[in-house]
Order: structure tokens, then C-alpha cells, then sequence
């Protein structure tokens, strides 16, 4: 709130119009909680963080020893595949399934409708000891006629590792709940937009790809991210499983050592680091589709911070303040 202070007393009755309104002072309003709220707010967090710098119990030594250790580096090359594989596979099944919910075909919205409300349901923990234990209800795998005789055959137990397991698992789980989100993306186009695609004679695949998708996909990111980034945490589900995933391997250095505080703050900064990571990606990816919906984009802070420097004029040499 701000609010105008007085135009000065004219002395005569015809001099207060001829004041113009760029010499008008504008006076800010005072707002104390404000500032009794910030100041409050700024010494908790100097609180915390002095606490967090010195208090012994966070170890920071033991933290600093296993951060770049090779079996923690180990471990989180594993966690970053299974979030590739898992969201690569999962959102490939998901797309297909949100086209089939979209589609004319019966028997493609009924098999598609069904994959995710059972997805859905059942917990990602019960789905990975599931898959991790299909070898108790399959011994081998069979590839030939459906119902007659068949060409090869596999051991399960040789073809789905523990790791293979995870990442079927984690796409199939991650496939349920992309498919609603692209579907969600795909009817959030405009109507208008398909009629006019008609009209002009567009075939249909040309105008998914240049016409819906790419409205579509301003929907779809950020929900999109949000579940890579969720499948990103989510891996350390599978130390269930004893996969030596990077919260598995944590837990194993903690449990020799006794150091539990800090190797798990080993893990949150690993986390942390690369979920900033993935959030950078998805902040590039998304201005990049909203080229088309807004009249100007905005300057990363990349390109802010140059030009606040461009703007920043030198004296010239031999100049006096």
C-alpha cells in the first residue's frame, strides 16, 4: 500500500494546478510485523545453520570420507540407471497406454483403463518383491504359438536379476501414472485447434506432432518431472530387495560403522544434487515448448545476470567522483 502525501499549500488559488504530478512524493506505508517476522524468521535459521556447522554430532569428517567413496559413487551410477531405464520404459508404456484410453478401440480403452487402476492400487514395495520373486510362480520363460508348441525357452532366474527386476518393476509402476499425465496433456488442447487441422486437410500424424503435442507438452512437463524426480527417490525402495542401489549402500556402511547421521547425509546431498540437476533440465525444457504461448520469454538467469553486468557502466579513466 502506498499513499500520496499532501500537495503543497499554494499561494494563490490558481498555482496548485500548474504543480505537476512527477513532483508528487510517494510515501511507503510502514508495515513493523513484517519486519518483526523477518527478523524472527532470519535468527531461527542462523540458529539452525550455526548448529549445523558446529554441533559434533553431525560428523562431518566421516561425511566428507565416504561422500566421493568408490562404493558410494558405485551405488549412485546404479540409482541414476534404474531412474533412466525406469522412466525411459515407463513413460514409452505410458504414452501407449494414454493413446490407447484415446482411442475409438473398446477393447484397447478397456485393457488400458484397467493396467492403470491396477498400477495404480497396489503399492510400488508389493509390485518389486513381486517381480522379485516371479520365479516362484514361473521356472522358465517360453517364446513360440500362443497355446501350442514353443521355439525358446529361458530360466527365469538367469533372464530377470535382481536389477532386472527393479526396473521392471519401476516402469511398469511409472507407466500407470505417465499414461494419465500425457492423456491429461493431449485433452487439455483445444478442440478448436484439431477443426482446424481437419479443415485444412492436415493427415493425423503430422498434426499430433506439430500441432498437439507440442501444445500438449506445456501440460505434461511439469507433472512429468515431478514423477521422474519421485521415481528418482523412490529407488531407494528397492534396498528391500538388496540391490546395492545408493541408500542400500548407506545403510551397509552405517551398519559396520555406527556413523548412521552422517552417511545419511551422504545420501540427502547426493539426492539433493542431483534432483537440482533435474530440475534445471526440466526448467530449459520447459521454456524451450513456451515459445509458442507466451509473447516473450524469459531470460534464464544465465542471460539475466549478463545483462545486469552489461548494464553496469565503468567510470572513464581520469574521471572524479
Amino acid at each position: 500500500m502506498t499513499q500520496l502525501q499532501a500537495r503543497p499549500a499554494a499561494s494563490n488559488p490558481g498555482d496548485d494546478a500548474q504543480v505537476p504530478d512527477e513532483q508528487l512524493v510517494v510515501a511507503r506505508k510502514w508495515h513493523p510485523w513484517r519486519w518483526v517476522i523477518s527478523i524472527a524468521t532470519l535468527v531461527v535459521v542462523a540458529q539452525f545453520l550455526h548448529g549445523f556447522a558446529t554441533n559434533p554430532g553431525w560428523d562431518w569428517g566421516t561425511f566428507a570420507q565416504y561422500f566421493t567413496a568408490q562404493s558410494v559413487l558405485s551405488a549412485l551410477w546404479l540409482t541414476i540407471q534404474l531412474t533412466f531405464w525406469g522412466t525411459l520404459i515407463g513413460f514409452a508404456l505410458g504414452i501407449a497406454l494414454a493413446v490407447a484410453r484415446l482411442s475409438n478401440n473398446l477393447v484397447l480403452q478397456v485393457i488400458s483403463w484397467f493396467y492403470i487402476w491396477a498400477f495404480r492400487s497396489i503399492p510400488l514395495i508389493v509390485q518389486l518383491l513381486f517381480w522379485f520373486n516371479i520365479a516362484y510362480l514361473y521356472q522358465t520363460l517360453s517364446v513360440g504359438i500362443p497355446f501350442g508348441p514353443s521355439f525358446f525357452e529361458f530360466d527365469v532366474n538367469n533372464v530377470i536379476s535382481g536389477s532386472t527386476a527393479a526396473i521392471v518393476g519401476l516402469a511398469l509402476h511409472q507407466a500407470a501414472y505417465s499414461a494419465e499425465i500425457v492423456r491429461a496433456g493431449i485433452i487439455s488442447v483445444d478442440q478448436g485447434q484439431l477443426e482446424a487441422s481437419a479443415a485444412l486437410g492436415i493427415p493425423k500424424r503430422r498434426e499430433f506432432f506439430k500441432i498437439v503435442l507440442p501444445q500438449a507438452m506445456r501440460g505434461i512437463l511439469p507433472n512429468a518431472a515431478n514423477e521422474v524426480i519421485s521415481l528418482f527417490k523412490g529407488t531407494s525402495i528397492v534396498s528391500v530387495m538388496a540391490i546395492a542401489e545408493l541408500f542400500y549402500q548407506v545403510q551397509v556402511i552405517y551398519g559396520r560403522s555406527g556413523r548412521v547421521v552422517p552417511l545419511l547425509m551422504v545420501a540427502t546431498v547426493w539426492y539433493i544434487i542431483l534432483t537440482s540437476i533435474l530440475s534445471v533440465v526440466q526448467y530449459y525444457v520447459e521454456r524451450h515448448y513456451a515459445k509458442g504461448a507466451v509473447r516473450t520469454i524469459e531470460l534464464t538467469p544465465v542471460q539475466k545476470l549478463r545483462k545486469k553486468l552489461a548494464e553496469i557502466t565503468l567510470a572513464p579513466r581520469g574521471a572524479t567522483r
